[in-house]
C-alpha cells in the first residue's frame, strides 16, 4: 500500500463536515427549547435575513411561494449552511483547526443574529447558537483527527516519516543482522518460513510500522454523533413543545362572553350558492397568514399585558387580558386584506371578529384624534415579536369598528392569528392596522416615528383599494358552450361595493348581480350568467364603491400601498 492509498479520500472530510454541521444545530435546538425557540440559530438568522430583504424580494416571495415562504427561506438557510459544512470538513483534513474555527465562527454569526433582534431577551439568547458551535467544532476537530495517518505500536509515524510528520532520512549502519547473502543467492538473515512475510513487512511487501487513518475509530464515532444528534434534535423539539404548553392551555381556559352588541345575522342573500365561489365567512384554517414571525409566537394569556402610553396619554394603563374579557365585548363581520395581495391574488379573507372597541380604550386613556387637537397622529402597535405596525389614530377613532380582537369566527383567536390579542382595523391594509400578538401601544406622530415596513419603502398611511376578483371560473378553464356562471367577490372595505361589471373580451361592460351587502367592512359576492360561444375568451371584471369611485384599470404594484388594475382570466371554451 502506498502513502497516498492510505489517505483519506476528500468524500469521508465533506461527510465530517455534515455530521458536524449537523450536530452543531440539533445541539443549538436543543438549547435553545430551554430559552426559547426564537433563539435558535436558524429562526434567528432567517429574521435577520427577513428584516435585510429588500422590499421588493419580499413581494416576490410572497407572491411566488405564498404561506410557504418561511419555509423556502429556512431551507435556503439550511442548503447554504449544508455547503459550508462541506466545505469546513474538506478543509479539516488537511487544517484541523481551521475546520473547527470555521465552526466557531458561525457560530458567532447565530449569536450575534440572536442577541440583535428587536424581540431579544438578552445574552441568554447567544447560548444555543454558541453551546451548538462548540459541539460541532469538537466533532468536526475529532472525526478528521480519525481520517489522519495512525501512528505504529512504537510511538512511530508511518513508513517514510518521523513522530513529527517530517520525512526521516535513511540511515545504513553495520549491524548484526545485516543481510549478507548466501552461497544460493538468499539472504542469511531471511529465516521466514516460505508463503511469510519478513518481520515488519505486510504481505504485499510494505512496511506495517504505520498504518493508514483509522476506519474503526472513525466509523465509531460518526455513528455515536449521528444517534446523539438525532436525539438532541428530539430533546428541542420536546422543549419547544412542552415551553407553550401553559400557551396552550391558557388558550383552552378561554371562555368568550356574549358579546353586548353582537354581529347581526348574514343574510342568506349575502351568501351566493354558485361553486367555485369564495364562502362569505372565511374559515380560520384557511384564513391567509402573511407576517414575518418564522416561529408563531405562543403567548401564555395569563400572563399577556398590553401597555398603552405616549404623546397625548392622559392615563397611561396597563390591561391584563382578563380586564379586557370583563369589558364590553362588541362582534362584527370585518374583511382584511393584505398589502401584499396582488390582483385577484388570495390574500383576503372575512372573517366575524369579536372584541373590545380599541377607539373607547383609547378615549379612557385621554387620547383625542388630530382633528380634535390631540397631538398624536399615529398609533404604534408593537407585537411580542418586534413587529412594530403603525395606523393613523383620526381613522382609529373615526366611528369604525376597530378592535383589539379577542376572538375569531367563534373561538379564541388561534396562534398563527395573534392570540391571545390583535388588532383589527376596517378600511386599512394590514401592515398599517392588524397588529397580531399585541403586546404595547404607543401614541405618536408620523414625523417621530417610522414602523418596521415604512422603514422598508412602503407608504405610511394605506387605505384599502376597491378590488375585484373573479373566482370562476378559474384561470385557462375549458367550459363547455351555453350557459356559463362567471363569480367572484368585490372589497372596499369602509366604503363598501356599489356595482360590479363584467366584460368579455372587448365587448361592453355589462352590469353583474350582487348579493347582498352584509356591512360596508365585508367584501360582497357577486355573479354574472354568460352565455360562452366556442372559443378563447377574455373575462374581465370591475368594481365601483359607494363613493361613486370606479376601480381603476391602471396596473401598479402592490410596493408602495397596494396594487391596482383590473383581474382578468383566459379560458377556452369548448
Amino acid at each position: 500500500m502506498t502513502e497516498n492509498e492510505k489517505k483519506a479520500p476528500p468524500l469521508l472530510g465533506a461527510l465530517s463536515g455534515v455530521l458536524a454541521g449537523f450536530a452543531a444545530l440539533t445541539v443549538a435546538e436543543a438549547v435553545a427549547g430551554g430559552v426559547r425557540p426564537q433563539a435558535g440559530p436558524v429562526v434567528a438568522v432567517g429574521g435577520a435575513a427577513i428584516d435585510r430583504t429588500p422590499a421588493t424580494v419580499k413581494d416576490w416571495a410572497i407572491r411566488n411561494f405564498g404561506s410557504d415562504d418561511k419555509l423556502v427561506l429556512q431551507l435556503g438557510i439550511l442548503a447554504v449552511l449544508a455547503l459550508f459544512a462541506l466545505a469546513l470538513g474538506i478543509l479539516a483534513l488537511r487544517f484541523r483547526r481551521t475546520g473547527a474555527a470555521g465552526v466557531l465562527l458561525f457560530g458567532v454569526v447565530g449569536a450575534v443574529a440572536a442577541t440583535s433582534r428587536p424581540d431579544s431577551t438578552g445574552v441568554t439568547d447567544a447560548l444555543p447558537s454558541v453551546a451548538g458551535a462548540a459541539a460541532g467544532a469538537v466533532l468536526l476537530y475529532v472525526l478528521t483527527g480519525r481520517l489522519g495517518p495512525r501512528a505504529s505500536a512504537s510511538g512511530t509515524s508511518a513508513p517514510g516519516r518521523s513522530p513529527s510528520g517530517t520525512s526521516a532520512p535513511h540511515l545504513s549502519a553495520p549491524d548484526a543482522s545485516e543481510s549478507r547473502t548466501s552461497p544460493s543467492g538468499t539472504s542469511e538473515s531471511d529465516t521466514s518460513a516460505p508463503g511469510q512475510s519478513a518481520p515488519g513487512t505486510s504481505p504485499s511487501g510494505t512496511s506495517s510500522s504505520g498504518e493508514g487513518w483509522d476506519r474503526r475509530g472513525f466509523v465509531i464515532v460518526a455513528g455515536a454523533a449521528a444517534v446523539a444528534s438525532a436525539g438532541a434534535g428530539l430533546l428541542g423539539r420536546s422543549l419547544s413543545a412542552s415551553g407553550g404548553q401553559d400557551a396552550v392551555a391558557s388558550r383552552r381556559n378561554v371562555v368568550l362572553p356574549a358579546p353586548a352588541s353582537p354581529a347581526r345575522a348574514v343574510s342568506r342573500g349575502a351568501r351566493l350558492r354558485i361553486p367555485g365561489v369564495s364562502p362569505f365567512v372565511t374559515p380560520n384554517s384557511d384564513f391567509y397568514r402573511v407576517d414575518t414571525a418564522l416561529v408563531v409566537p405562543r403567548v401564555d394569556a395569563t400572563e399577556w399585558r398590553l401597555r398603552i402610553h405616549g404623546a397625548g396619554v392622559v392615563r397611561p394603563v396597563t390591561l391584563s387580558f382578563d380586564d379586557l374579557l370583563r369589558r364590553e365585548l362588541v362582534e362584527r363581520d370585518i374583511t382584511l386584506t393584505c398589502v401584499s395581495n396582488e390582483v385577484g391574488g388570495p390574500y383576503v379573507g372575512n372573517a366575524r371578529w369579536i372584541g373590545v372597541r380599541l377607539a373607547g380604550l383609547l378615549a379612557e386613556c385621554g387620547v383625542r384624534p388630530p382633528s380634535k387637537g390631540g397631538p398624536a397622529d399615529q398609533l404604534v402597535a408593537r407585537s411580542v415579536d418586534g413587529m412594530t405596525i403603525g395606523s393613523p389614530v383620526e381613522d382609529v377613532m373615526d366611528g369604525r369598528d376597530a378592535l383589539l380582537a379577542l376572538g375569531m369566527n367563534g373561538e379564541p383567536l388561534p396562534f398563527e392569528h395573534g392570540f391571545p390579542v390583535r388588532m383589527v382595523v376596517p378600511g386599512l391594509y394590514g401592515y398599517v392596522s392588524a397588529c397580531k400578538w399585541i403586546k404595547d401601544i404607543e401614541l405618536t406622530t408620523f414625523d417621530a416615528y417610522d414602523p418596521y415596513w415604512v422603514r422598508r419603502g412602503w407608504a405610511r398611511r394605506a387605505p384599502v383599494k376597491t378590488q375585484c376578483r373573479i373566482d370562476t371560473p378559474r384561470p385557462f378553464a375549458r367550459p363547455g358552450t351555453g350557459a356559463v356562471m362567471v363569480a367572484g367577490v368585490a372589497w372596499a372595505q369602509h366604503r363598501g361595493i356599489d356595482r360590479v361589471e363584467v366584460r368579455v373580451d372587448d365587448g361592453p361592460w355589462q352590469e353583474a348581480r350582487l348579493a347582498a351587502e352584509d356591512t360596508r367592512d365585508t367584501w360582497r359576492q357577486w355573479s354574472f350568467p354568460w352565455q360562452a360561444t366556442k372559443g378563447g375568451h377574455t373575462l374581465t371584471a370591475r368594481a365601483t364603491d359607494r363613493t361613486g369611485a370606479v376601480q381603476t384599470e391602471k396596473r401598479a404594484r402592490t410596493i408602495p400601498d397596494g396594487a391596482s388594475g383590473w383581474h382578468s382570466v383566459v379560458v377556452t371554451v369548448d
